[in-house]
């Protein structure tokens, strides 16, 4: 078959034409055909509109089928699509839609409510997620009038109704042409559009055909933002080019909502971001482990095989025990999380990617992954250490291959700073490879803190430590006055549970710092400890913004 995304959407599109397609989760389903039909009328509003091929067009809303539809069928059509994710604020969308050059957008209306159209004046319609109807028009024929006439547009081009034969989607795709842009961030002078062309978008779902086996029926429960590329990629495309049935959480994802989820619907694959399996971990198995009975037992060299094959049994069925396993990416790994999914067989893996490469860089299997490693390159994909010694001294991760962005749009500079002539894409993330290929993250190099002797400090790897602690929800190394403070947000459940007052937490996290300061070198020894009263502010990825701290 020839290297072409948009051809593996059809095909799968015309093989599975009766298969159930998407889900609202508790909601409507729609099945392959559904979802042609819903793509043909969509492209017909695009011709009427005089929207053309490479046009821009933004897209932002909950996870849902039809965000799914409209994806679908902006990239088919052959024109650009933006995701957008909708914590934004309105500025930043304006923002987005105007330094992007969106000709339309799809919008959800609780967004819609918060949007100016008069802010993004290039728009020539907006179009509700809702029933893909007119919200506004900016041009001088009414595509309100198309959009109530595109039942018969539809009928007349189709007459014997739309057959999978029918199906032709965008033909003149080319490996470097632009298929999607990806903005890193919302905020004005932060953003930056990362131009994913169409071979990244092909490249990510061959890496996935050849290590993840899929087949047509599955089902998949999508979790994470599908306006991020992680989500996109592994969540909705890729099971959409498998002919699988996604049900997409179209509220924000609980943890209490997606064990529902898991459980009722039985996944054949979990994609999941560090944060959600450790809550899990924290509440479903920590707490078990508590029981002094149990801790003892686990000390006994048969019982505890028993025990952990328990536990491994127990954790699965959280997760519907029906999957080929679970895939982490976005951030690291807690390792005292790892290290005992590992030490109980838990089908497992973590991965790493980027945004910038559509996202895929390293993977492995859960049966041959190295403990607390990211995997190794994926196939079309190279990585190498900026270091004389990458296997034993930190450097700069640099990665080239056919899932490397384009750069960024209108803005050389800061491609240039990333993108060498060479191809070499420089991550900004630091780590070593050994000597089976496998990569060991460590940090990024921006987050790194040089000590007083120039010690290289990696905050990541101490707030794994502390997050561990008694009565630590999430915690934040930075340095301040040249000297570590650890930013702590309890977790004010367990202490009002254990009866423990507000007052009485300030001399627990004492404890704490003299106890993870016995663990750690001189260097990086935390020197006070300070008690924030709320959750740390998170990007999409779930990770904390570092730079408000």
């Amino acid at each position: 078959m020839e290297k072409s995304f948009v051809r593996l959407i059809e095909e799968s599109v015309k093989q599975n034409w009766d298969l159930p397609a998407f889900s609202d989760y508790k909601g409507a389903t729609f099945h392959y055909h559904d979802l042609a039909r819903k793509i043909e009328k969509i492209h017909i509003i695009f011709q009427k509109t005089g929207i053309k091929q490479g046009d821009k067009i933004a897209l932002i809303g909950r996870n849902s089928s039809h965000w799914a539809v409209a994806f679908l069928a902006i990239v088919t059509y052959g024109a650009v699509v933006v995701p957008i994710l909708p914590d934004f604020k309105a500025d930043n969308v304006h923002h987005i839609v105007n330094h992007s050059d969106s000709v339309a957008l799809f919008t959800g209306e609780p967004i819609w409510e918060n949007l100016n159209e008069s802010q993004m004046l290039n728009v020539k319609c907006i179009i509700s997620l809702g029933k893909f109807d007119i919200l506004h028009e900016n041009t001088p024929f009414s595509v309100t009038d198309i959009r109530s006439d595109v039942d018969r547009l539809f009928a007349e081009r189709y007459p014997n109704d739309l057959l999978p034969s029918d199906i032709k989607y965008y033909s003149k795709e080319k490996p470097d042409d632009v298929c999607v842009i990806n903005y890193t961030s919302g905020t004005t002078g932060f953003s930056k559009g990362v131009m994913l062309p169409y071979r990244s978008m092909w490249s990510n779902m061959i890496f996935a055909a050849e290590v993840i086996k899929l087949k047509p029926g599955d089902n998949h429960v999508s979790i994470l933002p599908m306006a991020h590329t992680y989500g996109a990629a592994f969540e909705f495309i890729y099971q959409v080019t498998k002919g699988c049935h996604i049900h997409f959480l179209t509220r924000n994802p609980s943890p209490k909502i997606i064990l529902e989820a898991f459980n009722s619907i039985r996944p054949n694959l979990v994609v999941s971001v560090p944060l959600i399996i450790e809550k899990i971990y924290r509440k479903n198995i920590l707490e078990a482990l508590k029981r002094p009975s149990l801790r003892f037992l686990l000390k006994v060299p048969i019982i505890d095989r028993r025990i952990k094959k328990e536990i491994n049994k127990k954790l699965r069925s959280i997760f519907g025990d029906n999957f080929i396993e679970v895939i982490i990416g976005g951030a690291a790994l807690n390792p005292e999380v790892e290290t005992f999914l590992k030490d109980i067989g838990f089908r497992y893996t973590v991965g790493y990617g980027m945004t910038e490469c559509g996202p895929i860089i390293t993977y492995d299997s859960w049966k041959t992954t190295k403990l607390y490693s990211a995997g190794k390159s994926v196939v079309n994909m190279e990585v190498k250490i900026d270091s004389h010694d990458p296997q034993n001294i930190v450097g700069e991760i640099l990665v080239k291959g056919t899932n490397v962005m384009l750069g960024y749009y209108k803005n050389e500079e800061a491609t240039k700073q990333v993108l060498g002539s060479d191809g070499w894409f420089r991550t900004g993330d630091l780590g070593v490879i050994d000597a089976d290929g496998y990569l060991f993250i460590k940090g990024r190099s921006k987050n790194m803190i040089l000590g007083s002797s120039g010690q290289n400090i990696y905050p990541e790897e101490i707030e794994g430590l502390i997050d561990n602690l008694p009565y630590v929800q999430e915690s934040l190394v930075v340095e301040q006055e040249g000297r570590l403070t650890a930013l702590i947000f309890p977790d004010f459940d367990s202490a009002d549970r254990d009866e423990i007052k507000t007052a009485d937490l300030d001399s627990i996290m004492e404890e704490n710092r003299v106890e993870v300061n016995k663990i750690l070198p001189s260097f990086s020894q935390i020197a006070r400890v300070k008690l924030y009263p709320e959750e740390f502010e998170k990007t999409p990825k779930r990770s904390i913004k570092r730079y408000l701290y």
